[in-house]
C-alpha cells in the first residue's frame, strides 16, 4: 500500500509538472487596459528552503474588468510582504497591460496604498475595514470587545461620510483615554479608510471588506489544506494554479446589478472608463 502511493505521488508530480509551461504562460500572460475594481491580498505558506521549512506570502490580485467579469490578475510568491515586492507585483501587472486602476482594494498593510499610487497615481484606495477591525480588536479587552465592535459598526455602517466622521468623534471621546492607540490608528488612516462613502450601497459593499479576494482564499485553501510544507515555490504555485482554473470556471456571469454600478463608474471616472464594447 506505501508502494502504491510512492507511485501515485511520483505520477501526480510528473503530470503536474507538464503545466509548468502553462502556469508561466499566465503569469505572464496580457491584461486588459483598465480593471474597475481591484483587490490585492496575500496568504500565508509553508515552504522547504534549503532543507529549511520557511514562510512564504502568495499575493493574490482579483480584478474586475470592464463587462463585470471577475478574473485572477497574478498571482506572486514571496519572502515576505515587503514594500520592494508588492512594488514589484504592481510594476508586473503595468507591464503586462494594466495601465489604470479605477479602485483599488487592500488590507491594512502599510505602504501598500503608496506603492499603488506610485504605479497609479489615479486610482482611488480603499483599505479593507475588516482588517482594521480585527487588528483594532487585538488591542482591546475582552470584557470591552462587543462594545467596541458595536460603537465601531456606528462608524463603517453609517449612510454618509460625514455621519461616520461624527461617530468616529464619538468613539474617541469614549475610548481615547483607556484605548489610545486603536483610536489614533483610526483617526490616521481615516482617510483610506473611507473611500466607500463616495458610493452608493451596492459599490460600497464591494469595496469596504475584500470580501470577494477572501471568498476566493477560502476556495483555494480547501485545496491547499491537507499541505504541511510544500517542496517548493513552484510545487505551491502549482496546486494554487490548478485550483485557480477549477474556481475560475464558476465566474461564468457578471457582477449582481453590474449594469447600473458601470454607470455610476463611467459618470465617476468619465474618459478613463473605456466605452462599451463592440459586439461580435
Amino acid at each position: 500500500m506505501t508502494y502504491d502511493t510512492e507511485i501515485s505521488h511520483t505520477v501526480l508530480s510528473q503530470i503536474t509538472d507538464r503545466i509548468i509551461p502553462e502556469v508561466k504562460a499566465w503569469q505572464n500572460g496580457p491584461l486588459e487596459p483598465v480593471y474597475c475594481i481591484v483587490w490585492l491580498d496575500a496568504m500565508h505558506y509553508k515552504v522547504r528552503d534549503q532543507g529549511k521549512v520557511v514562510p512564504r506570502a502568495v499575493y493574490n490580485i482579483i480584478g474586475i474588468n470592464r463587462d463585470g467579469m471577475k478574473e485572477v490578475l497574478g498571482m506572486y510568491v514571496s519572502e515576505s510582504e515587503g514594500a520592494n515586492f508588492r512594488l514589484r507585483v504592481l510594476t508586473d501587472l503595468h507591464n503586462r497591460g494594466m495601465k489604470d486602476v479605477l479602485i483599488a482594494c487592500t488590507d491594512n498593510l502599510k505602504g501598500f496604498s503608496e506603492a499603488i499610487r506610485s504605479v497609479y497615481p489615479m486610482a482611488e484606495v480603499q483599505r479593507c475595514i475588516v482588517h482594521r477591525i480585527r487588528n483594532s480588536i487585538k488591542y482591546v479587552s475582552g470584557k470591552d470587545q462587543k462594545e467596541f465592535i458595536g460603537d465601531l459598526k456606528l462608524i463603517y455602517r453609517a449612510d454618509t461620510r460625514d455621519i461616520a466622521k461624527e461617530q468616529l468623534l464619538a468613539l474617541g471621546e469614549k475610548w481615547g483615554q483607556k484605548y489610545p492607540v486603536v483610536i489614533k490608528s483610526w483617526e490616521d488612516n481615516w482617510e483610506k479608510l473611507s473611500t466607500y462613502f463616495d458610493y452608493t450601497a451596492p459599490i460600497r459593499k464591494l469595496i469596504y471588506m475584500t470580501n470577494t479576494v477572501e471568498g476566493y482564499h477560502r476556495q483555494v485553501r480547501k485545496v491547499t489544506k491537507t499541505k504541511g510544507a510544500f517542496t517548493s515555490d513552484m510545487a505551491l504555485m502549482k496546486l494554487i494554479y490548478l485550483a485557480t482554473k477549477n474556481i475560475e470556471k464558476k465566474w461564468t456571469s457578471t457582477l449582481q446589478n453590474w449594469s447600473l454600478t458601470v454607470q455610476q463608474l463611467a459618470i465617476k471616472f468619465g474618459d478613463r472608463l473605456p466605452p462599451d464594447r463592440p459586439s461580435g
